[in-house]
C-alpha cells in the first residue's frame, strides 16, 4: 500500500496538520542544530577568555586577548559595558548621576542580559514545540478518525477490516506529534543546563570585573 495513502484520503483539516507537524519538526530541528554549534564554542570560549581575562596586565590588554578568544561575544561585551564607565567624559546626565559603582552595576546587567538573550534563543521555540505537538498530531488523530468514520458509515458496510485501516492510518497523526515532541523536549532540557552553567560563569565574572573597577590594585612602590 501507498504509505502516503492517508494524505490522498485525507481532507483539509488532515494536510493542514500534517504540515504544521512537519513545519514544527524543521523548525525545531534548525534551532538544535544551531544551538549545538553556538553553546560548543560559547562554552569553550567563556572558560578562554575568562582565563586570557586575567592573565593580562591591564584593561586595554584584556580587551585585545578577548577579541581573539570570544568568538560568540559572550565575555567581551561585559568588559566593554564596564570600561565605557571608566572612560566616559563627564555630561550631567542621570546615567552618571549615580556612583560608579551603580553605573557598574547598571552597565554590566544590560550586558550581561544581551549575552543571556543571545544563549538562550531558540528555546521559547523548542518549548512550544514540545509541549503543542503531541495534542497537534492528536487533533489530527481524532479527525482522521471522524472523517474514516464518516466515510465508512455513509458506504453503509461496516466491517473490522473497514474501520482497522482508516483508523490506524489516522493514528499516524499521534505517532508523528509524539515524535516532533520528544527530540524538542529533550534538546530544551539538555541546552537550559549547558546555559545555566555559563550564566553561572558569566554573572560570576561580572562579578569579579565589577569589584576589580571599582577597587583596583594599589600601584607597586618604585625603587629609590
Amino acid at each position: 500500500m501507498d504509505p502516503l495513502h492517508w494524505w490522498y484520503q485525507g481532507d483539509a483539516v488532515t494536510q493542514g496538520t500534517a504540515l504544521c507537524l512537519l513545519a514544527m519538526s524543521v523548525a525545531s530541528w534548525v534551532v538544535i542544530v544551531w544551538k549545538v554549534w553556538v553553546l560548543r564554542r560559547a562554552a569553550s570560549d567563556v572558560t578562554r577568555c575568562m582565563a586570557a581575562f586575567w592573565q593580562a596586565p591591564g584593561l586595554d590588554a584584556a580587551r585585545q586577548a578577548l577579541a581573539a578568544f570570544d568568538r560568540e561575544a559572550m565575555v567581551l561585551p561585559l568588559v566593554v559595558a564596564a570600561d565605557t564607565v571608566a572612560q566616559a567624559p563627564a555630561t550631567g546626565t542621570l546615567a552618571q548621576a549615580g556612583s560608579r559603582g551603580q553605573q557598574l552595576t547598571r552597565v554590566l546587567r544590560d550586558a550581561l542580559h544581551a549575552v543571556l538573550g543571545k544563549l538562550q534563543f531558540g528555546q521559547v521555540l523548542l518549548a512550544t514545540v514540545g509541549s503543542t505537538a503531541p495534542f497537534v498530531g492528536l487533533l489530527g488523530t481524532v479527525w482522521g478518525i471522524y472523517h474514516a468514520l464518516s466515510a465508512i458509515a455513509g458506504a453503509g458496510q461496516i466491517s473490522i477490516d473497514r474501520v482497522a485501516g482508516p483508523v490506524g492510518e489516522a493514528l499516524i497523526m499521534t505517532a508523528a506529534g509524539l515524535a516532533v515532541a520528544i527530540p524538542a523536549v529533550l534538546a530544551y532540557n539538555w541546552f537550559g543546563r549547558i546555559v545555566g552553567r555559563i550564566e553561572a560563569d558569566l554573572e560570576g565574572f561580572a562579578l569579579d570585573l565589577r569589584e576589580l573597577l571599582l577597587d583596583p590594585a594599589p600601584a607597586a612602590p618604585q625603587a629609590a
